[in-house]
């Protein structure tokens, strides 16, 4: 018997032109607060619309499109939240994550995409003065705002790996420190930490806030400027590269990290979290697809191997490097001794 043939369909290429639609719709899901108003137990088009101040056609067709994305259930008339959507869309869940959508979806990222063919070409962003990248870039107060509730629980989960017994004197240097809660993290966990956060001036305003909320802005301080420009000062048993180095090519990475060698103390790690994809480059598939946003946003940027990795910070010195998982992230810790 002949196989029989799949009858080409062009299903993926309308979903993937009407993509945009499903960011706008949880846009405005978010906006709207509907997975609240849902978790509270308004359940029905009535009840929700009321809930959100919006008229009951445009709530009922936004919520049976969030439906058919799987951020809700529904059996007759009614909707229920899933698991997830309770767990990280639902205001009042500790691990609430909807204000990501600011930054992740702002004006500024998709910029680079709406040039993304001359990217290509050219094999770097073509948004005018490197992107994101332009020193002091208003966008990183945003980031630093937008992305702490992401951040929190996998920032914890980092100190604990690498600070275990949390009962030593610790010096910990945080490049590119944003909302600060990595290097916090360590000195909520740990009293004897002393933590020196490094970014632009006006980022590090929300750090120091952060600090001051979590009660360690007494062994919290800051250096700021540029990474690359700025004296570290030395004797650091970890300094925390968090989220950075995809924003450059190799040769800037391994000048930079020979740089974070020398502010080590002996036995000092760096640890690094990092979208790390396998060797062949498309899976796993959000993490190899990060890729294409650095194209779009930064001149040289990359999602980087962890043979990439291991080669960089090896030839700036380093005597070893470990990949590690860090739930709930989908990055990977690189922990690199000195």
């Amino acid at each position: 018997m002949t196989a029989q043939m799949t009858q080409p369909t062009p299903a993926l290429f309308f979903d993937t032109i009407t993509a945009y639609q499903r960011c706008d719709a949880l846009r405005a899901a978010i906006e709207l607060d509907l997975f609240t108003a849902i978790g509270e137990g308004k359940r029905t088009t009535t009840q929700i619309a009321a809930h959100c101040g919006a008229s009951e056609r445009g709530t009922r067709i936004l919520c049976d499109y969030i439906t058919m994305m799987g951020f809700l259930t529904k059996e007759g008339n009614s909707y229920a939240l899933t698991q997830d959507s309770a767990v990280f869309l639902d205001k009042r869940s500790p691990a609430y994550m909807g204000n990501a959508i600011e930054f992740i979806a702002s004006d500024q990222i998709k910029e680079g995409f709406k040039h993304l063919t001359e990217a290509v070409r050219k094999g770097g962003t073509a948004v005018p003065d490197n992107g994101t990248l332009a020193p002091d870039h208003p966008v990183w107060i945003k980031f630093a705002r937008a992305m702490a509730p992401m951040m929190r629980p996998v920032a914890q989960g980092i100190a604990q790996m690498i600070d275990p017994e949390a009962n030593r004197k610790l010096k910990v240097l945080d490049i590119a420190a944003s909302h600060g809660l990595f290097g916090i993290a360590f000195a909520t966990r740990n009293p004897n930490a002393q933590i020196v956060g490094l970014d632009w001036g006006s980022v590090l305003e929300v750090s120091k806030e952060n600090a001051k909320a979590a009660g360690v802005a007494d062994r919290h301080s800051i250096i700021a400027g540029s990474a690359f420009d700025v004296d570290y000062g030395t004797g650091y048993d970890v300094v925390l590269l968090t989220n950075f180095l995809h924003h450059f090519d190799a040769p800037t990475n391994e000048k930079l990290l020979r740089k974070v060698h020398a502010a080590l103390a002996e036995g000092g790690r760096a640890v690094t979290l990092e979208f790390v994809p396998n060797e062949d480059r498309i899976t796993p598939q959000g993490v190899a697809g990060f890729s294409l946003t650095m194209l779009a946003g930064t001149p040289s940027g990359d999602a980087y191997t962890f043979a990439e990795f291991d080669r960089m910070f090896k030839n700036a010195g380093f005597a070893k490097n470990e990949l590690h998982e860090i739930p709930p992230a989908i990055q990977q810790l690189i922990v690199s001794s000195k």
